[in-house]
């Protein structure tokens, strides 16, 4: 699409949905920022609040210039992006929209970032009532450089929304203290030292977390959840405290939190074959989720574990110190073998974790390491799946690990288009 052409459909759509707000002055809206974890925080927070109110979540990641006009006014995003009868029917609805009943009460949308400055853009027409930044870590480093410029890049949403929630774990303090003094802010994470927080208990036979909540409204509440990973925690506790700030119940938001399921490539746990289990976290990845993910494996009460790590991507500069740190991380003694899927896992992360005494495979399609996979594997097998997506989408080497051939629609990008797009990939390597 010629830049032209962009900036004016971007400019319509902003003028659109400052007009929709305008004319439905009751709907609230809640925005998730951050570096990893917003689509699962965005659903989480979506599931609890749909106790009491009407919700409208857009369950995939639409959140740039373009995308999130629509996903907010409920508007499908064009099949063909560069049709412009497309988009010139888009603007039409658009246009449309701020006249139309909407039968909703909060919009929960998350916003993504490429470069500096495009979260700032978004407040160009929204006023979030609440924002939530997930984490502040290592994400499209060619054109941040640094921590820092991420930093700055995420937190930005404060200026445009009436309470800010941070992630205290995943946002380093000295990051927070770029935020106005004064600003309306509440903290989230496990462990003691944010206000709303998730004390972890041994997890229960069949792998899920539970513990206690603690919210400064009501009190300590034993809860057992539907979640693996203590880092999956930390969308339930956002959720949990979304809910208590839009006047949910003390039984609501346990309730709520109890039935927070993943979603599909998300810390989903599946049942794999010779009665192994499947950690699918294949939706996407970065040095901080790649970390937490190998910590959840390696407290699987499984005798074999197997690490299936793609790469890293769009870590620029910083992606070679990043995969050694996660090379770094594969502990022998807790792994039989180590399979990468991707070059730069197979250049950067296979040398480190071989170095530390790991056995490692490196393959550059996910049909080749799923099938070396199967070829090797134990009885009652824990297996984690964690990778990027273009050139890795390691979710395509779990499918013939999988108990149950249906839970093929459990996984992540299995469209026809999607699954077109991988094997026009992959059928290129030799």
């Amino acid at each position: 699409m010629k830049d032209k052409i962009k900036q004016l459909l971007i400019w319509r759509l902003e003028a659109s949905t400052r007009k929709f707000f305008k004319a439905h002055p009751d709907v609230r809206l809640i925005v998730v920022a951050g570096s990893v974890g917003k689509t699962s925080t965005k659903l989480a927070i979506a599931q609890m609040l749909a106790q009491k109110y009407r919700i409208h979540v857009h369950k995939d990641n639409h959140n740039m210039e373009l995308s999130v006009p629509l996903s907010i006014m409920k508007i499908p995003y064009p099949s063909n992006p560069r049709s412009l009868l497309q988009w010139i029917a888009v603007l039409v609805a658009a246009h449309k929209r701020p006249q139309q009943p909407f039968p909703f009460d909060i919009i929960v949308t998350e916003l993504g970032t490429d470069r500096p400055g495009d979260i700032a853009k978004f407040g160009r027409y929204l006023q979030a009532d609440v924002a939530v930044v997930t984490a502040v870590s290592a994400e499209h480093m060619e054109s941040f450089g640094n921590l820092t410029a991420v930093a700055e890049e995420e937190l930005s949403v404060a200026k445009f929304a009436k309470l800010l929630v941070i992630n205290r774990d995943d946002i380093d303090g000295q990051f927070a203290q770029m935020l106005e003094d004064g600003r309306n802010i509440d903290t989230y994470g496990v462990g003691g030292t944010a206000e709303y927080h998730f004390l972890p208990e041994t997890g229960a036979a069949d792998g899920y977390m539970q513990g206690t909540l603690v919210t400064p409204e009501h009190g300590s509440q034993h809860v057992k959840l539907q979640v693996i990973g203590e880092h999956s925690l930390k969308s339930i506790v956002a959720a949990a405290l979304i809910g208590i700030k839009f006047g949910l119940t003390a039984d609501e938001v346990r309730r709520g939190v109890e039935a927070i399921e993943p979603v599909p490539g998300r810390m989903q746990l599946l049942r794999g074959i010779e009665g192994g289990v499947i950690i699918d976290d294949t939706y996407n990845s970065s040095p901080l989720a790649a970390l937490a993910a190998l910590q959840t494996l390696y407290t699987m009460p499984n005798q074999h574990r197997i690490a299936i790590l793609g790469s890293m991507n769009e870590l620029g500069p910083y992606s070679r110190q990043a995969h050694e740190e996660i090379g770094n991380a594969c502990d022998p003694s807790l792994l039989d073998i180590v399979v990468t899927i991707g070059e730069e896992a197979e250049d950067y992360l296979a040398p480190a974790a071989a170095a530390r005494g790991c056995q490692v495979r490196c393959f550059r399609s996910p049909y080749d390491a799923g099938a070396f996979v199967r070829s090797i594997i134990e009885p009652k097998t824990a297996i984690l799946a964690k990778g990027s997506q273009n050139g890795v989408f390691a979710e395509e080497a779990i499918k013939i690990l999988l108990h149950t051939p249906g839970d093929d629609a459990r996984l992540v990008r299995q469209s026809a288009d999607w699954l077109k797009i991988k094997q026009d990939m992959f059928s290129k390597i030799g």
